[in-house]
C-alpha cells in the first residue's frame, strides 16, 4: 500500500481489532481443552499480579473487593484489545509481514507468561500458538477483503489525470494481497501521487477536485487496489462473531473442565455426627420399586438454572448478612473445617405432580445451618433467609424450621462423594420437611437474615406459597399403570414421605374396595421416604389400585385433588392395570 493515509484510521484499527479477537477468542477455546492455565489471558494476569508492587495489589483488594481478578483480566484486555490491536492493522497496512512481526511479538508475550508457571507442561504453548496463528490468517484475509479489484496503471499517466476505475464485473484477484508494501515502481508511485492530489480518498468519502466521486486507492506492486469499506465491515462482522463465540464457548468449556477437577479433588472430612446406620429392613428389593438410596445420577433436578453455574470451590464464599449482629463469610476450606452432619434426607419438589418423580432419598454430608446462623447471632423478629444462588436464584426458607433442631445442612456431598455439579457443587441448602423451592438452594452463595413481610423469593410474586412444607404423599410403584399383570398373587410396592414427621401407616384399596395395610420397610428416621408393599390376589379383568399415607401425627392424606400451585399437590395416587 502506498500509505496508511489512503485507507482510514478506522479501518485500520478495526482490522487490528479483530484479528487480535479472533487471536484471543481460539485462545481461550483451546485453552478450554488444554487447561485453564494454559490461557495466555489468564497467564499473562497472572504474572502481571506476581509483578505488581505490594500497595498496588493492596490498592486495588481495597478498591475492586472480590471483584480485582476480573478488573485486572479486564485491564489486559483492554490494553491488548484496544492500544496494540489497533497498532497491529496500522502495521499490516503497510506491509503484513510488518503486522504478522507486531502478532509474533505477542505470542512470544504470551508464551513467557504461559511457560513461566509453576506447573506448565509443553501441551501449554498450544492455545498461544493456535490463537497467534489464527490472528494472523484473519489480519492476512481482512487485509485482501479491504483492497478490491486491482487495475493497471497506464505506462506513464497524463498529470492531473487517473487512471479508469476497475470494471463492475471484475473478478476478485486470485494475487496475494499481502504483497502489498510500500516499494513498487516510479510509475505507481507518481500514479498515486496523481490519485491523491486528486482528492480520491474513500468509496463514498468524496471525490476530486472535479466533483466526481472517486474509490479510496490502495498500491500493491504496479497495481492499484480500490479500498472497499462494505467488504471490509462485513468480514470484520464475521471475524467478530468468531472471535466472541469462541471466547464464550471457551470460558464456559473451560470453566467446567476446571470445576469438575476441583470436584474430583474435594477430600470430605469425617463427619462429626454420622448418620444411623440404615436399617436392614430398609429397601424392601422388589423389582420396580424405587431402592431406598437414589443413586446421584438417578435424582431428579429441577431448578431455573438455563446453564448448570460453574462454581469454582476455590472462589466459593458464603456471606451471612442482614438481621444478624455480627455477619459471617466462610470459605469453602473453612465451611470443611467445621463439625459436619451426616444425615438421610427425602428432597421433593413443590411441582411433583401426584404419584410423580420429583423425588429422591440421599445421604447428605454438610454443616448443620443452624450452627452458622448462631455464629451470626439472629436478630429478633428475623423469621426469613432468603438464600441466593450463584446464577441469582432466591428462596425464601422459614428461620424456625432451621432452627428447630432438625438435620438443616449447608450440604457438601451427596451420597458420600462430594456434590455433583448439576446439584450444587460445591454447597447446597438441604432441610427436611421443606419443598426445596423454599429450602434447597444450590450453588448457594449468600443468606440474608430477613423478614417474610420485607422480602420476597424468586417464586412468591409467582404465584407460589411463600411457606413451603411438605405434604404428606405415597405413591404406587409395582406395578404401574397400565401394566399387564398375570392373574394369582401379585405385589403392589411403593414408597411414601411425610418429612420431618415421619409415616405411620400405608392403606391400599382394589376397585374402591376395603383399605388394607401394607407392610412398611424399616427406616433410619422421620426424614426420608418409606417403601411399602402388599399381597394381592389378582383376578382376571381391569382394575384400580389406589393408595394413601397416615403420617406420625395422624393425618391421613386427603382424598381431594389439587394442583401442585400454589403449596403442592394432593390426592391419592391412582393405577390402573389389566390382569391376564
Amino acid at each position: 500500500m502506498q500509505s496508511n493515509s489512503v485507507v482510514p484510521a478506522w479501518a485500520r484499527a478495526l482490522m487490528g481489532l479483530v484479528a487480535g479477537g479472533v487471536a484471543l477468542g481460539i485462545a481461550q477455546l483451546v485453552a478450554a481443552f488444554a487447561g485453564a492455565g494454559s490461557s495466555p489471558v489468564v497467564a499473562v494476569g497472572d504474572a502481571v499480579i506476581d509483578l505488581t508492587p505490594a500497595p498496588v495489589k493492596d490498592f486495588a483488594i481495597r478498591t475492586f473487593g472480590e471483584n480485582d481478578k476480573t478488573v485486572l483480566i479486564a485491564g489486559v484486555l483492554i490494553v491488548v484489545l484496544g492500544g496494540i490491536a489497533p497498532l497491529i492493522g496500522t502495521l499490516a497496512v503497510r506491509r503484513l509481514a510488518y503486522g504478522f512481526a507486531g502478532l509474533a511479538v505477542f505470542a512470544v508475550i504470551g508464551l513467557a507468561a504461559v511457560l513461566t508457571r509453576p506447573d506448565a507442561g509443553v501441551l501449554d504453548v498450544l492455545p498461544t500458538l493456535v490463537g497467534a496463528a489464527a490472528g494472523a490468517w484473519a489480519l492476512r484475509w481482512l487485509v485482501r477483503r479491504a483492497a478490491a479489484e486491482p487495475f493497471a496503471l497506464p505506462a506513464s499517466p497524463p498529470a492531473g489525470t487517473l487512471p479508469a476505475p476497475p470494471p463492475a464485473d471484475a473478478t476478485e484477484p486470485t494475487g496475494a494481497a499481502e504483497d502489498v508494501g510500500v516499494g513498487g515502481a516510479t510509475d505507481a508511485t507518481q500514479a498515486a501521487s496523481a490519485i491523491e492530489s486528486g482528492g480520491a480518498r474513500g468509496r463514498g468519502s468524496g471525490g476530486g477536485g472535479d466533483g466526481v466521486e472517486r474509490p479510496a486507492v490502495m498500491r500493491a506492486g504496479a497495481d492499484l487496489w480500490t479500498f472497499d469499506r462494505r467488504r471490509l465491515l462485513t468480514g470484520a462482522a464475521g471475524g467478530a462473531v468468531v472471535a466472541v463465540g469462541s471466547a464464550v464457548l471457551g470460558q464456559a468449556l473451560g470453566g467446567r473442565r476446571a470445576v469438575d477437577a476441583a470436584r474430583v479433588r474435594v477430600a470430605l472430612p469425617r463427619p462429626a455426627t454420622p448418620a444411623k446406620p440404615i436399617p436392614a429392613g430398609a429397601d424392601l428389593h422388589i423389582r420396580g420399586l424405587s431402592p431406598f438410596i437414589t443413586k446421584n445420577r438417578d435424582f431428579y433436578r429441577v431448578d431455573t438454572a438455563l446453564v448448570v453455574p460453574q462454581v469454582d470451590p476455590n472462589d466459593w464464599k458464603l456471606r451471612i448478612h442482614g438481621m444478624v449482629d455480627r455477619p459471617v463469610e466462610l470459605t469453602y476450606q473453612e465451611l470443611l473445617g467445621m463439625p459436619l452432619t451426616e444425615a438421610d434426607v427425602t428432597l421433593t419438589c413443590v411441582s411433583n405432580e401426584v404419584g410423580g418423580e420429583y423425588v429422591g432419598n440421599a445421604r447428605w454430608l454438610g454443616v448443620r445451618m443452624a450452627e452458622v446462623l448462631r455464629r451470626a447471632g439472629l436478630r429478633s423478629g428475623a423469621d426469613m433467609l432468603l438464600s441466593t444462588s450463584a446464577d441469582g436464584f432466591t428462596c425464601g426458607t422459614p428461620v424456625d424450621v432451621v432452627m428447630d433442631g432438625r438435620d438443616a445442612l449447608f450440604a457438601i456431598a451427596m451420597n458420600g462423594e462430594a456434590l455433583p455439579v448439576a446439584h450444587g457443587f460445591p454447597v447446597r441448602q438441604v432441610v427436611p420437611g421443606l419443598y426445596g423451592y423454599v429450602s434447597a438452594t444450590k450453588w448457594v452463595v449468600d443468606i440474608k437474615v430477613t423478614r417474610f413481610d420485607q422480602d420476597e423469593a424468586y417464586w412468591t410474586p409467582r404465584g407460589w406459597a411463600a411457606k413451603g412444607p411438605i405434604k404428606t404423599q405415597s405413591r404406587i410403584d409395582v406395578p404401574k399403570s397400565g401394566d399387564s399383570v398375570k392373574a394369582g398373587r401379585a405385589t403392589i410396592a411403593g414408597v411414601a414421605w411425610a418429612q420431618h414427621t415421619g409415616v405411620d401407616a400405608v392403606e391400599v384399596r382394589v376397585d374402591q374396595g376395603q383399605w388394607r395395610q401394607a407392610r412398611l420397610a424399616e427406616v433410619p428416621g422421620p426424614d426420608t421416604w418409606r417403601q411399602w408393599s402388599i399381597d394381592w390376589d389378582a383376578t382376571a379383568g381391569e382394575h384400580t389400585i389406589q393408595v394413601r399415607a397416615t403420617d406420625a401425627a395422624g393425618r391421613t392424606q386427603t382424598e381431594q385433588e389439587a394442583p401442585p400451585a400454589p403449596d403442592g399437590a394432593t390426592g391419592w395416587h391412582t393405577v390402573t392395570v389389566t390382569v391376564t
